[in-house]
């Protein structure tokens, strides 16, 4: 998910959160803690600043959004809190083990993924039925931000509960949707991957047969509708464009599948998933 998106997670659980009891500085270590374990695994992106083997589209949503990773995070702020508030509330925790979960586990349902299980596993989970930037989250918390306003602080928290009810309905409907149109695709294409449109029910359904690479726009309301033919030259050499350029090769792991494109100009590499008006801002190559 976006920025935005993981900070809105960090106040909404912190907003849920029962707080008439606590003093200011409680108060100040569980907002630190809900919405810094709701951002910290995004600390990778540090990592472009030493990268000169193009490993960042690895190093990024790689280690840092581990699961196994996510207690280690909640432990950090714990300590913060201890550090810079003098406050020691095993609560705190847990509190923070909930948002880092709910960062690295939200990150597998749009089409970037996540290095899920590192350092056990190199696979790349990508579920691609969450928009990377998803308003129906934005719409649920703003909704529940204003009908708290007009309760007592007390009541408050109810609001931002029944706001985490919808959105993790809001996410089982569409995995089950995009679920759906996987099955679909699959029995007529080797190689199928999804990505989550903007607008609620509706996807992109990347297929690959062979050579053939074939973008497909479709959903529950809407008539499938061929968006692009895309031809992968499969039986070009990527030696020589790995060599020449490393995070090519990181984008042919990274990535469920790619499409090689060769000609007199250019040798490359690209993702199919984020192909819009004829290029795909995840594209790697060289001159010929």
């Amino acid at each position: 998910m976006d920025t935005i998106t993981h900070t809105l997670f960090g106040l909404s659980l912190y907003a849920a959160t029962k707080k008439e009891k606590m003093d200011r500085k409680t108060k100040m270590a569980y907002l630190l803690t809900a919405v810094g374990t709701s951002q910290i695994p995004d600390i990778d992106v540090i990592s472009q600043a030493w990268d000169t083997e193009g490993l960042y589209q690895m190093w990024h949503r790689g280690i840092t959004h581990s699961i196994f990773l996510t207690p280690l995070w909640a432990l950090l702020f714990y300590i913060l809190c201890l550090l810079f508030f003098k406050v020691k509330d095993r609560r705190l925790f847990f509190l923070g083990w909930i948002g880092a979960f709910i960062h690295d586990t939200s990150d597998l349902f749009n089409a970037w993924g996540t290095g899920y299980l590192e350092p056990f596993s190199q696979i790349r989970i990508t579920f691609g039925t969450i928009p990377i930037i998803d308003f129906v989250f934005w719409l649920i918390i703003g909704a529940a931000f204003v009908l708290s306003r007009k309760k007592p602080v007390v009541n408050r928290p109810f609001y931002f509960r029944a706001a985490w009810l919808l959105i993790a309905l809001h996410v089982g409907l569409q995995s089950l949707q995009g679920y759906y149109f996987y099955q679909k695709y699959s029995h007529d294409y080797g190689q199928v991957a999804l990505s989550a449109g903007f607008i609620p029910t509706t996807f992109q359904v990347i297929t690959k047969h062979e050579g053939n690479v074939t973008i497909f726009q479709d959903g529950l309301f809407q008539h499938k509708q061929t968006l692009y033919v895309l031809e992968s030259q499969e039986e070009a050499d990527l030696e020589r464009l790995f060599a020449n350029n490393p995070s090519a090769k990181t984008l042919y792991q990274w990535s469920p599948f790619v499409v090689i494109v060769e000609d007199d100009n250019q040798i490359g590499v690209f993702d199919p998933r984020f192909y819009r008006n004829g290029q795909s801002f995840l594209f790697e190559s060289i001159e010929h």
